[in-house]
């Protein structure tokens, strides 16, 4: 993708927001690249939503300093900010038609007819909505009356587009769709995203970063990939979805990585996220289940405790005499037959997918 020159870069120095006694946000530094697509994602009460409200100018900061491309903006209004607002519900103006909610804000601005209705076009065209342009809001479906809204906030050409959990109203297919439909337009303008959601799987398909929160704090920034592999603390690991972590004891760091004691195996682990800790973490596709000992890598002796069968995959929760249950995904092809609740086998992985925490 290629950023616009418009994009912006915005420069977060020590966010803060307290209502009373309460700190909604804690100290929150965090760039946000030219054209990049930062997701904020975090449970409920974390934050995230917060900090967009201070990004977008509705909200003020108790503390710290906001820049875009180097100039302050933490006391400027919202609306010399000139950012792109897609709110989660929408926010259309159900007298006027789709073509007259997408012309407001260039109306606004002062653009002439001409250039409105050519830009008032080619917004249609890009969302797809060519043959609704005389429709109001209440005629359209959800996914339409969002498209609506992505077009309106894209139409003034703005240098940063704001994303308040847009898709939250929409069914899971409807919500495929209009990832496919967000992702598009941001590679086709280039202007800088930032997305606030609470579903992780979201975040990880669209973004070029991820920035989780929780309890007002940032907790870690990195790419879909590196946050979902490599997260630093439990708290991330956890978020972004299932993942098993083993009790050690006698953390020490070895070449070319770290081993320690679980139970009565040794094990090891090629590279970590710190420094070796009590914990060590694998994803559940990172580990497979067989009768025999694995010749290589680690392997814990456990004892299977449920099969679920889930189509293409197969579920298998098993205990080892450390910690607790371990959860595995096996493609269902691949299981073997004599792997059933009751019986022993052994769980393995490779040093380089586990991490210490």
């Amino acid at each position: 993708m290629q950023a616009t020159k418009r994009a912006a870069e915005l420069n977060a120095q020590g966010i803060g927001k307290t209502y009373g006694d309460f700190h909604a946000l804690s100290d929150i530094s965090l760039t946000i690249g030219r054209g990049e697509f930062l997701t904020l994602l975090g449970p409920s009460g974390s934050g995230k939503t917060t900090f967009l409200m201070i990004l977008a100018g509705f909200v003020s900061a108790t503390s710290g300093v906001l820049l875009k491309d180097g100039s302050e903006i933490t006391k400027l209004p919202a609306e010399k900010r000139a950012f792109g607002m897609v709110f989660q519900g929408y926010a259309l103006f159900p007298h006027m038609s789709v073509e007259k909610n997408i012309a407001f804000p260039l109306q606004i601005a002062g653009k002439s007819g001409p250039e409105i209705q050519a830009r008032v076009n080619d917004m249609v065209d890009k969302v797809g909505l060519r043959g609704h342009e005389k429709k109001r809001p209440a005629d359209l479906s959800g996914g339409q009356q969002q498209r609506v809204a992505l077009a309106r906030a894209l139409a003034f050409e703005p240098s940063v587009l704001l994303l308040d959990e847009p898709f939250s109203a929409l069914d899971k297919n409807l919500r495929g769709s209009m990832q496919d439909e967000v992702r598009r337009l941001h590679q086709e303008t280039g202007t800088t995203f930032v997305f606030v959601t609470h579903d992780q799987s979201e975040a990880l398909a669209l973004s070029t970063r991820v920035a989780i929160f929780n309890q007002g704090k940032l907790q870690q920034v990195a790419t879909p990939r590196d946050i979902y592999e490599r997260p630093t603390n439990r708290f991330v690991a956890e978020f972004l979805g299932d993942i098993n972590i083993l009790p050690l004891s006698g953390a020490s760091a070895i070449a070319n990585g770290a081993e320690a004691k679980c139970g009565d195996q040794v094990i090891r682990a090629a590279a970590s996220a710190g420094t070796p800790t009590a914990n060590l973490a694998i994803r559940p596709e990172h580990m497979c289940l067989q009768a025999e000992k694995p010749a290589t890598g680690n392997a814990l002796p456990v004892t299977i405790e449920s099969v679920t069968y889930l189509g293409s995959v197969t579920r298998f929760a098993a205990r080892s005499n450390v910690g607790p249950a371990l959860v595995l995904e096996t493609p269902t092809h691949a299981a073997a037959p004599g792997l059933v609740a009751g019986s022993q086998a052994w769980v393995g992985w490779k040093e380089e997918q586990g991490y210490f925490l």
